[in-house]
Protein backbone atom coordinates (compact mmCIF):
# COMPACT_ATOMS: atom_id res chain seq x y z
CA UNK A 1 0.00 0.00 0.00
CA UNK A 2 2.90 2.70 0.75
CA UNK A 3 4.64 1.43 -2.28
CA UNK A 4 1.45 1.89 -4.26
CA UNK A 5 0.66 5.72 -2.42
CA UNK A 6 4.24 6.82 -3.19
CA UNK A 7 3.52 5.45 -6.75
CA UNK A 8 0.64 7.28 -7.11
CA UNK A 9 2.12 10.74 -5.37
CA UNK A 10 4.84 10.74 -7.74
CA UNK A 11 3.21 10.07 -10.82
CA UNK A 12 0.83 12.84 -10.20
CA UNK A 13 2.97 15.25 -8.83
CA UNK A 14 5.51 14.93 -12.32
CA UNK A 15 2.74 15.27 -14.52
CA UNK A 16 1.17 17.75 -13.12
CA UNK A 17 4.87 19.60 -12.01
CA UNK A 18 3.46 22.63 -9.85
CA UNK A 19 7.01 23.94 -9.77
CA UNK A 20 6.96 24.04 -14.02
CA UNK A 21 3.68 25.78 -14.35
CA UNK A 22 4.37 28.38 -11.35
CA UNK A 23 5.54 30.73 -14.52
CA UNK A 24 2.44 30.22 -16.55
CA UNK A 25 0.91 31.03 -13.37
CA UNK A 26 2.34 34.27 -13.00
CA UNK A 27 2.12 35.11 -17.02
CA UNK A 28 -1.80 34.59 -16.90
CA UNK A 29 -2.12 36.77 -13.59
CA UNK A 30 0.16 39.37 -14.59
CA UNK A 31 -3.04 41.68 -15.65
CA UNK A 32 -4.83 40.57 -11.62
CA UNK A 33 -2.11 40.45 -9.52
CA UNK A 34 -4.50 41.84 -6.61
CA UNK A 35 -6.38 38.79 -7.06
CA UNK A 36 -3.45 35.97 -7.47
CA UNK A 37 -4.35 34.72 -3.79
CA UNK A 38 -7.34 34.08 -5.04
CA UNK A 39 -6.86 32.56 -8.10
CA UNK A 40 -4.32 30.63 -6.81
CA UNK A 41 -6.31 28.57 -4.41
CA UNK A 42 -9.02 28.35 -6.61
CA UNK A 43 -7.91 26.76 -9.65
CA UNK A 44 -5.96 23.98 -7.61
CA UNK A 45 -9.43 23.50 -6.27
CA UNK A 46 -11.20 22.91 -9.40
CA UNK A 47 -8.54 21.16 -10.59
CA UNK A 48 -8.68 18.34 -7.88
CA UNK A 49 -12.44 18.30 -7.54
CA UNK A 50 -12.37 17.06 -11.78
CA UNK A 51 -9.63 14.59 -10.85
CA UNK A 52 -11.27 13.14 -7.68
CA UNK A 53 -14.07 12.88 -10.21
CA UNK A 54 -11.59 10.78 -12.77
CA UNK A 55 -10.74 8.66 -9.74
CA UNK A 56 -14.44 8.01 -8.63
CA UNK A 57 -16.26 7.53 -12.34
CA UNK A 58 -13.55 6.49 -14.76
CA UNK A 59 -13.38 3.01 -14.35
CA UNK A 60 -17.47 3.21 -14.71
CA UNK A 61 -17.14 4.66 -17.76
CA UNK A 62 -13.97 2.81 -19.53
CA UNK A 63 -16.69 -0.41 -18.70
CA UNK A 64 -19.17 1.34 -19.81
CA UNK A 65 -17.36 2.27 -23.15
CA UNK A 66 -15.88 -1.31 -23.07
CA UNK A 67 -12.31 -0.42 -22.71
CA UNK A 68 -10.17 -2.72 -21.13
CA UNK A 69 -8.28 -1.66 -18.04
CA UNK A 70 -5.09 -3.31 -19.43
CA UNK A 71 -5.62 -1.31 -23.02
CA UNK A 72 -5.93 1.67 -21.47
CA UNK A 73 -2.91 1.38 -19.31
CA UNK A 74 -1.07 1.18 -22.40
CA UNK A 75 -2.58 3.76 -24.59
CA UNK A 76 -2.35 6.26 -20.98
CA UNK A 77 1.60 4.96 -20.40
CA UNK A 78 2.12 5.98 -23.90
CA UNK A 79 0.21 9.36 -23.49
CA UNK A 80 2.36 10.25 -20.57
CA UNK A 81 5.57 9.23 -22.52
CA UNK A 82 4.71 11.90 -24.94
CA UNK A 83 4.02 14.61 -22.35
CA UNK A 84 7.36 13.15 -21.04
CA UNK A 85 8.93 13.72 -24.03
CA UNK A 86 7.94 17.37 -24.50
CA UNK A 87 9.04 17.84 -20.77
CA UNK A 88 12.87 16.69 -22.09
CA UNK A 89 12.57 18.65 -25.21
CA UNK A 90 11.54 21.43 -23.54
CA UNK A 91 8.33 21.83 -25.95
CA UNK A 92 5.79 21.44 -22.95
CA UNK A 93 6.66 25.10 -21.37
CA UNK A 94 6.27 26.47 -24.62
CA UNK A 95 3.15 25.16 -25.14
CA UNK A 96 1.37 25.56 -21.99
CA UNK A 97 2.75 28.99 -22.07
CA UNK A 98 0.76 29.98 -25.68
CA UNK A 99 -1.96 28.71 -24.37
CA UNK A 100 -2.09 30.77 -21.30
CA UNK A 101 -1.42 33.72 -23.49
CA UNK A 102 -4.09 32.93 -25.73
CA UNK A 103 -6.70 32.38 -22.84
CA UNK A 104 -5.82 36.56 -21.78
CA UNK A 105 -6.18 37.53 -25.44
CA UNK A 106 -9.44 36.24 -25.83
CA UNK A 107 -10.45 37.84 -22.17
CA UNK A 108 -11.44 34.68 -20.41
CA UNK A 109 -12.51 35.75 -17.27
CA UNK A 110 -12.03 33.47 -15.03
CA UNK A 111 -8.04 32.24 -15.40
CA UNK A 112 -8.82 29.92 -12.18
CA UNK A 113 -10.95 27.26 -14.42
CA UNK A 114 -9.13 27.86 -17.77
CA UNK A 115 -6.26 27.54 -18.38
CA UNK A 116 -5.04 26.73 -14.69
CA UNK A 117 -7.50 24.42 -13.79
CA UNK A 118 -7.94 23.05 -17.40
CA UNK A 119 -5.54 22.28 -18.90
CA UNK A 120 -2.72 23.18 -16.93
CA UNK A 121 -3.18 21.25 -13.36
CA UNK A 122 -6.04 18.62 -14.63
CA UNK A 123 -4.53 18.00 -17.86
CA UNK A 124 -4.85 15.12 -20.45
CA UNK A 125 -1.71 13.74 -18.65
CA UNK A 126 -3.23 13.77 -15.09
CA UNK A 127 -6.43 12.69 -16.29
CA UNK A 128 -4.99 10.07 -17.64
CA UNK A 129 -2.94 9.31 -15.10
CA UNK A 130 -5.51 9.40 -12.24
CA UNK A 131 -7.75 6.62 -14.24
CA UNK A 132 -4.74 4.65 -14.55
CA UNK A 133 -4.02 5.10 -10.29
CA UNK A 134 -7.65 4.37 -9.77
CA UNK A 135 -7.86 1.21 -12.40
CA UNK A 136 -5.27 0.00 -9.50
CA UNK A 137 -7.97 0.55 -6.79
CA UNK A 138 -10.86 -1.20 -8.09
CA UNK A 139 -12.99 -2.53 -5.55
CA UNK A 140 -10.63 -1.64 -2.71
CA UNK A 141 -12.50 1.44 -1.18
CA UNK A 142 -8.97 2.53 1.19
CA UNK A 143 -7.32 2.36 -1.71
CA UNK A 144 -9.36 4.64 -3.59
CA UNK A 145 -9.24 7.08 -0.25
CA UNK A 146 -5.98 7.05 -0.33
CA UNK A 147 -6.01 8.34 -3.37
CA UNK A 148 -8.25 11.06 -3.58
CA UNK A 149 -5.97 12.17 -0.55
CA UNK A 150 -2.72 12.09 -3.25
CA UNK A 151 -5.07 14.17 -5.44
CA UNK A 152 -5.66 16.61 -2.41
CA UNK A 153 -2.26 16.75 -1.57
CA UNK A 154 -0.95 17.69 -5.21
CA UNK A 155 -3.36 20.21 -5.26
CA UNK A 156 -2.01 21.78 -2.06
CA UNK A 157 1.13 21.51 -3.67
CA UNK A 158 0.17 23.37 -6.76
CA UNK A 159 -1.78 26.30 -4.53
CA UNK A 160 1.92 26.75 -2.51
CA UNK A 161 3.69 27.01 -5.57
CA UNK A 162 1.49 29.25 -6.77
CA UNK A 163 1.59 31.39 -3.68
CA UNK A 164 5.04 31.00 -4.22
CA UNK A 165 5.37 31.81 -7.87
CA UNK A 166 7.38 34.87 -7.92
CA UNK A 167 10.11 33.58 -5.01
CA UNK A 168 10.17 29.73 -6.32
CA UNK A 169 10.78 31.37 -9.97
CA UNK A 170 13.73 33.94 -9.18
CA UNK A 171 14.99 31.44 -6.73
CA UNK A 172 15.79 28.73 -9.42
CA UNK A 173 16.18 30.99 -12.73
CA UNK A 174 15.83 30.07 -16.47
CA UNK A 175 18.68 27.53 -15.97
CA UNK A 176 17.12 25.53 -12.59
CA UNK A 177 13.41 25.55 -14.23
CA UNK A 178 15.05 23.99 -17.50
CA UNK A 179 16.77 21.28 -15.80
CA UNK A 180 13.98 20.64 -13.05
CA UNK A 181 11.98 20.22 -16.05
CA UNK A 182 14.34 18.06 -17.44
CA UNK A 183 15.09 15.64 -14.69
CA UNK A 184 11.18 15.37 -14.02
CA UNK A 185 11.17 14.36 -17.82
CA UNK A 186 13.01 11.43 -17.60
CA UNK A 187 11.04 10.59 -14.62
CA UNK A 188 8.10 10.60 -15.90
CA UNK A 189 9.01 8.80 -19.03
CA UNK A 190 10.49 5.44 -16.55
CA UNK A 191 7.05 5.91 -14.60
CA UNK A 192 5.03 6.03 -18.46
CA UNK A 193 6.99 2.88 -19.65
CA UNK A 194 6.07 0.95 -16.68
CA UNK A 195 2.63 1.39 -17.69
CA UNK A 196 2.97 0.25 -20.47
CA UNK A 197 5.07 -3.07 -19.18
CA UNK A 198 1.61 -3.22 -16.69
CA UNK A 199 -0.75 -3.59 -19.76
CA UNK A 200 0.98 -5.62 -21.45
CA UNK A 201 1.62 -8.11 -18.69
CA UNK A 202 -2.16 -8.27 -18.23
CA UNK A 203 -2.83 -8.45 -21.45
CA UNK A 204 -0.82 -11.23 -22.65
CA UNK A 205 0.07 -12.87 -19.16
Amino acid sequence: MLNDALTAFVTLLVVVDPIGIAPVFLSVTHDAVSERRVIALRAPLIAAAILIGTAIGGSWLLNRLGIGLSAFRISGGILLFAIAFEMVLGTRFLRETRQAERAMTEHVRDVAAFPLAIPLIAGPGAITATLLLAGRAVNDFWALAVLIGIIVGVACACAVAFLLAERVAAALGVTGNILLARLLGVLLAALAVQYVIDGLRTAFG
